[in-house]
């Protein structure tokens, strides 16, 4: 009699159960074994970006990623330099105005001491040409989105394939860093005080 009171207590507890479902295949999973899914965190899509893309728009994510990521290290480093109190030597322009007489950060951009905006213009239309004419894949022999060596080869095609793929995940995350260090400089910038290494705001 026990057995069965166990039994009907087992089938009815069993009812309130979810129901096993099979794992539904998404888009996502398509794009959890790409590279840039690393430890610790893996793949991450917070916002969604990638719920219902195919694999040419999370190649041109993933280019525009990089993109960013070079474009933020370069700034961070630049930040961090100039603060150092290095710049270029000599002056700006025709009128006496050295590189050194422009404050450092987005200060140098948007201020009261800031660059002309005709020497604004010039630094824009050289983005303008990189972004055009060397930035790109030019012979288009390419390996990935994002491989601008042009037929220069810098001894890349000689190393391995796991190699090569551990070079861009770093790459990959050095940009993230440096993407969230700039951001960061930029809010310290805007508030104020002092920060180790970079100084005073």
């Amino acid at each position: 009699m026990k057995s069965v009171i166990f039994a009907a207590a087992i089938a009815s507890a069993a009812a309130f159960a979810p129901a096993q479902t099979g794992k539904a295949t998404t888009a996502l999973n398509a794009f959890e074994s790409e590279l840039g899914a690393q430890p610790p965190i893996g793949f991450y899509d917070p916002l969604g970006f990638l719920d219902n893309a195919d694999q040419e728009t999370f190649d041109r994510l993933r280019y525009v990623e990089l993109k960013h990521g070079r474009i933020s290290q370069l700034a961070f480093v630049g930040n961090l330099i100039t603060r150092a109190g290095i710049h270029l030597p000599g002056d700006i322009d025709r009128s006496g105005d050295a590189f050194s007489g422009f404050p450092n950060g987005v200060a140098a951009i948007n201020g009261p001491d800031s660059i002309p905006n005709s020497g604004l213009l010039q630094t824009m239309a050289f983005i303008g040409f990189l972004e055009i004419r060397v930035m790109t894949d030019v012979t288009g022999d390419s390996e990935f989105r994002g491989d601008f060596r042009n037929g220069f080869d810098f001894g890349w095609d000689k190393q391995s394939e796991e190699w090569k793929l551990q070079k861009r995940a770093v790459e990959l995350n050095n940009g993230r860093a440096a993407m969230m260090g700039i951001l960061g400089l930029m809010v310290h910038e805007q508030l104020g005080g002092s920060i180790p290494i970079v100084g005073e705001m």
